[in-house]
């Protein structure tokens, strides 16, 4: 299957390009810092969500806004996504589609990729480019995907929202009626932002949370809890807080 990025040519079709061995290209369809308490409160939101089969292949749609204010996030994303691939090894496998937009109009995903060296050097690729949000084409992606190959999981990483929200709220519903959860991780304080991923999460049965600008760690624990749980559910979370690192530490810091 293809790696690189693809560009829908609307929500129900995906139409991709074969470039190389690489893959394909293509876009898709139309307060006070509490980072910590934040983070506990996601750990313990998808452990109480229902498990999946463990030793099963996962599938998370990883979506990530890739506006020019993101330039510094999506550096460390790339740095970081390795942990997601580490942490679900242990249970299983993962199996990631990278979702990004930028720019005028531009939103994009890859194909499935199974291997943490092809993401990173995928991502490596791709730069920031100024614009507005594209979070509901995100979301239309995941309910495309969700239907097709049955997602486990997705995960969004922003700072703003300059949608409509009751749009928005319309397409998590439907993810929230085919039980895709989707985690909101949030960076900064932006009010708006806030509201609107927060009932992206509560539609979809996800979760949102905040970490702080620049927080790689903080950041790297909200990406290994999701890949335990596109991996192998709550059970797998449950697992991975009896450990000696990921959300074991967060845990024992927020008792």
């Amino acid at each position: 299957m293809s790696t690189e990025p693809t560009k829908p040519k609307s929500g129900a079709e995906v139409s991709s390009t074969q470039k190389g061995a690489s893959g394909t290209h293509g876009s898709l369809p139309d307060a006070k810092p509490s980072a910590s308490e934040d983070i506990a409160a996601f750990v313990a939101k998808a452990r109480a969500m229902s498990p999946h089969a463990a030793g099963a292949r996962g599938r998370l749609v990883f979506a990530l806004d890739a506006t020019m204010s993101r330039q510094p996030t999506w550096d460390m994303a790339c740095a970081l996504q390795a942990d997601m691939f580490r942490e679900a090894a242990a249970l299983g496998s993962l199996d990631i589609r990278l979702v990004y937009y930028r720019g005028l109009n531009e939103c994009r995903a890859t194909g499935w990729i199974a291997d943490s060296a092809q993401l990173a050097k995928l991502m490596a690729k791709i730069d920031c480019r100024g614009g507005n949000t594209q979070i509901g084409k995100v979301l239309s992606e995941a309910r495309r995907e969700a239907v097709a190959s049955a997602v486990r999981a997705v995960v969004f990483v922003g700072d703003a929202m300059e949608e409509n929200v009751d749009h928005l709220c319309a397409k998590a519903g439907e993810l929230g009626l085919l039980k895709v959860p989707v985690f909101m991780f949030q960076e900064g304080h932006d009010a708006v932002a806030e509201q609107a991923f927060r009932e992206i999460a509560r539609l979809t049965g996800g979760a949102w949370c905040r970490f702080d600008p620049g927080a790689a760690a903080q950041l790297r624990e909200l990406l290994r809890a999701a890949a335990a749980y596109a991996a192998g559910g709550r059970e797998a979370l449950f697992r991975l807080s009896k450990t000696g690192s990921g959300a074991a530490k967060l845990l024992g810091q927020m008792k």
